[in-house]
């Protein structure tokens, strides 16, 4: 069994048992976090689909840690007017294990 869920602005496919990296999110480490904005959830036999949510369906899963991922660099140039940005991006992030689907 898997499902479709939307947070942060993304959507993600889970199943049971997964690790995501997702946008940060206000849990604390070791809590449980309600995913209720359920797009689509499949079977073996078959799927069922919201429109655009599905109704009574969550995804349950557990907060393993906060954190920041890699460095990015962001560069302006304006080429011959001696013009230069140079900053860096660190964005933060949440990483959750996926528990129980439920439909």
């Amino acid at each position: 069994m898997h499902a479709i869920i939307e947070t942060g602005g993304k959507q993600y496919r889970v199943q049971e048992g997964d690790v995501l990296f997702l946008e940060k999110l206000p849990a604390e480490e070791g809590a449980g976090v309600v995913f209720d904005r359920v797009l689509a959830v499949f079977t073996d036999d078959d799927g069922k689909f919201g429109t655009p949510l599905l109704a009574g369906a969550k995804v349950n899963g557990t907060v393993l840690k906060h954190g920041k991922d890699k460095k990015i660099i962001v560069f302006k140039m304006k080429p011959k007017k001696a013009y230069r940005r140079r900053q860096g991006h660190r964005q933060p992030y949440t990483k959750v294990e996926i528990g129980k689907i439920e439909a």
